[in-house]
């Protein structure tokens, strides 16, 4: 399952808090990104979820859920994802809301297609870092350690370095992807258009772009040329 998202290097991530035009939808569904990944930190319910999956039927584009709570276990989604956050110290965003999702609901997860993300928040400004409490005030070597962790320890195949609503420090980006041995990287925050998707591009395996569709529409939609004509640096 996991070779899946190795294959991916631009996914938009929408939230179903904010609502995009239809035609919008329709463009973004068109764009050639390789995944659309579903998720937020404030204001999504079951409804909402619910809704922007019926708006991606048919579309042919993998639907990705991140389930950070139980209300937002909608069925139909090709994968979920379990974030993690790695740097806090609120043991409860680490495992244990999971064990309590596991208590309920366990025997109705669809394990072939349900994965762990390890999330490092990097911005103090963040609605995630506010909710999970995460430190945020990592160097480059501190980012490494909760990587490798996620990567040799716990053995996610996915790592989400996330500055949402921040560009991020692209050699703290590069040091992190050069210590995993088998994890994905995943990228976002910052990016506000084509150029600085570019940037991200260089650096991170696969590319996250997200509030700009919302903010800046048409410079949303570019990133998705951006990245896919961008090689990853060594």
């Amino acid at each position: 399952m996991a070779e899946a998202f190795d294959q991916w290097r631009h996914v938009f991530k929408l939230d179903p808090d904010k609502k995009l035009a239809g035609k919008e939808m329709d463009r973004v569904l068109s764009s050639g990104t390789d995944a659309i990944l579903v998720g937020g930190s404030s204001g999504l319910t079951y409804e909402n979820t619910e809704s922007l999956l019926h708006s991606m039927e048919g579309s042919g584009i993998p639907a990705v859920l991140e389930v950070s709570s139980l209300e937002l276990a909608v069925p139909g989604f090709d994968f979920y994802l379990i974030p993690i956050a790695l740097n806090t110290p609120d043991g409860d965003w680490i495992t244990g809301r999971q064990a309590k999702a596991l208590e309920e609901w366990g025997p109705l997860i669809p394990w072939e297609r349900t994965l762990g993300e390890g999330y490092i928040i990097l911005n103090e400004a963040a609605e995630a870092a506010r909710v999970t409490g995460a430190r945020t005030d990592l160097d480059e070597n501190g980012a490494v350690a909760y990587a490798q962790l996620a990567d040799r320890l716990m053995r996610l195949p996915i790592v989400y370095l996330e500055y949402s609503g921040r560009f991020g420090d692209m050699e703290l980006v590069r040091r992190v992807r050069r210590s995993l041995r088998q994890a994905r990287l995943f990228y976002g925050g910052g990016i506000d258009g084509p150029e600085r998707a570019a940037l991200a591009a260089r650096t991170a395996p696969t590319v996250v772009v997200g509030n700009v569709l919302y903010d800046h529409f048409d410079n949303g939609l570019a990133t998705v040329r951006a990245v896919k004509e961008t090689k990853l640096a060594p």
